[in-house]
């Protein structure tokens, strides 16, 4: 909760990779609250007061994966709507001219995020597909298994693209962000 919050205001891409941890990691505790305390909260070691507050946090998003039906895959509901509002900020960054290294860094990594779409990922958006792909590496990497240098490279552009997308956004949200031509 308290790392969410730092990383809503500093970086959108980091928050939603995070959070989308906070999932499998609920999901890895049963969607239990109990177990969740036991092997998430208490390892914080928090006071009381602050313990209780991320215990209800935890509680909250173990309510709202049931309500929602993404116990076992998905993403919360939440989490969704900062991809839309992600994908919405994209299209206009897209048709201003303002913005021309942005759209070459979506042109650059372009070939990778349809390659993701073509191997599954063809119900997601092309953000959610490039969300996928780093989360997915992260993943990986946590694991300590190999990244081929296809995919680390692959991943690079993507980074690029999203950590672009994700400054914007923030830009925005702060009202700094001028689109118009």
């Amino acid at each position: 909760m308290y790392i969410s919050r730092k990383l809503k205001e500093q970086s959108i891409s980091e928050y939603l990779l995070y959070m989308w941890q906070v999932e499998d990691l609920i999901r890895a505790n049963g969607c239990d609250i109990d177990k969740l305390e036991q092997t998430v909260v208490s390892a914080y070691q928090l006071p009381e007061p602050q313990h209780a507050e991320l215990v209800e946090w935890y509680a909250n998003l173990v309510e709202m994966m049931r309500l929602e039906g993404v116990q076992q895959s998905g993403h919360l509901q939440i989490n969704k709507n900062v991809i839309i509002q992600l994908t919405e900020l994209h299209f206009r960054l897209m048709h201003s001219q303002k913005f021309p290294f942005y759209q070459a860094a979506y042109y650059k990594a372009l070939p990778f995020i349809v390659e993701l779409r073509s191997k599954g990922g063809q119900d997601k958006s092309e953000l959610e597909n490039c969300f996928d792909a780093l989360y997915g590496v992260w993943m990986l990497r946590l694991q300590h298994k190999e990244v081929s240098k296809q995919t680390t490279d692959a991943v690079a552009d993507i980074v690029k693209f999203v950590g672009l997308l994700s400054d914007y956004f923030m830009k925005d949200r702060a009202g700094e962000l001028d689109l118009e031509d």
